[in-house]
C-alpha cells in the first residue's frame, strides 16, 4: 500500500489491521502488526552483536492519533516544519501499520529520539540501514528525496516490505517507495 500527500489510505483501512499491543523497554504501549514486530525484533537482536541499541519509539497511529500528532507538531513547530514531518490523518504511513519510528538507546538509559539530535548519529544509521534489508525494511523519506517523498530526510522513520529482495533493491539504488513503484507499474 502506498500513502502519502497524494495518497489517502481508504476510511474502512482501520477495521482489516491486526495489531499486538506492545510495551517497549522505557514503558511506552505501541500497536504494531505481528509480522512487523517479528522482523523489528529479529533486526534489533542483530544490531545488538554490533553495539547499537534501538527501540520502537512509535508504530501504529491511528486516525484520530495522527491527527492529534499532526497539530501538535504545527503548534510547537509551526506550519512548515509539521508539513515536513508529519502528515495528516489519512495521509499517514503510522496508518498502515507497516512503518515506524525507531529510537537509540545510548549509555546511562539517554534515548535520542528526535529527528534533528539522530542526523548527527548518522554513524548509527549507516549500520542500522545496512542490516534493516535483510529483515525487509526500507528508509521510507531518504535523503535527497523531499521532491518525491514531499518529507525531509528521516532516519529513523522504517518501512516494512515483505519482500527481502524488494527492500534491497529500494534501498541499493535508494529509491523511495514512491518510484520503486512507478518503475513496477511501467
Amino acid at each position: 500500500v502506498l500513502v502519502n500527500k497524494e495518497n489517502k489510505l481508504p476510511d474502512n483501512w482501520e477495521k482489516i489491521a491486526e495489531l499486538l499491543e506492545v510495551k517497549n523497554s522505557f514503558g511506552k504501549f505501541l500497536k504494531i502488526e505481528k509480522e512487523t514486530l517479528e522482523k523489528f525484533n529479529e533486526l534489533r537482536a542483530d544490531l545488538l552483536k554490533e553495539w547499537v541499541d534501538i527501540e520502537l519509539d512509535s508504530a501504529y497511529r491511528s486516525f484520530s492519533i495522527q491527527n492529534e500528532f499532526f497539530e501538535k507538531f504545527k503548534e510547537e513547530y509551526g506550519e512548515e516544519y509539521a508539513s515536513n514531518y508529519a502528515a495528516p490523518a489519512g495521509y499517514s504511513e503510522h496508518h498502515t501499520w507497516l512503518a515506524i519510528d525507531i529510537c537509540i538507546k545510548k549509555e546511562n538509559w539517554e534515548i535520542i529520539s528526535e529527528n534533528h539530535e539522530m542526523i548527527v548519529e548518522l554513524w548509527v544509521f549507516d549500520i542500522v540501514h545496512k542490516k534493516m534489508v535483510d529483515y525487509g525494511f526500507i528508509v521510507r523519506y531518504p535523503d535527497g528525496k523531499d521532491s518525491i517523498t514531499w518529507y525531509s530526510y528521516e532516519p529513523r522513520h522504517l518501512r516494512y516490505i515483505w519482500d527481502v529482495d524488494v527492500a534491497k533493491e529500494i534501498m541499493e539504488k535508494w529509491l523511495t517507495l514512491e518510484e520503486y513503484l512507478n518503475k513496477a507499474w511501467k
